[in-house]
């Protein structure tokens, strides 16, 4: 699925920004796997690397790595870059989740 696709997707999604040579992106990526588990299908969560989909990264105006964005019904509702707790991501995405209805 194509960034545009994904932001533009009814409902709640959870989009990370990230670089293969990035050392806080690289201690993330377990977080990002338990966060998928935790989310399950309820939120999808979608990861770019910006350096094989730099036009993503562009378009979202990404600045710093790692970057999260969630995205509810085609609109940016809350950004944060740097680590961060699995609880974080979830009850943020969660969050909004519930605004779906």
């Amino acid at each position: 699925m194509d960034y545009e696709a994904i932001t533009h997707h009814t409902g709640t999604v959870l989009v990370e920004f990230y670089a293969s040579w990035c050392p806080h992106c690289q201690r993330m990526m377990p977080v990002v796997e338990q966060v998928k588990q935790l989310l399950g299908e309820q939120v999808p969560v979608y990861q770019f690397d910006i350096d094989k989909e730099p036009k993503a990264s562009d378009e979202a105006g990404v600045q710093s790595v790692p970057t999260f964005i969630v995205y509810r019904n085609g609109r940016e509702m809350w950004r944060q870059s740097g680590e961060m707790e699995a609880a974080t991501l979830v009850s943020t995405a969660e969050k909004y989740l519930s605004e779906d209805s």
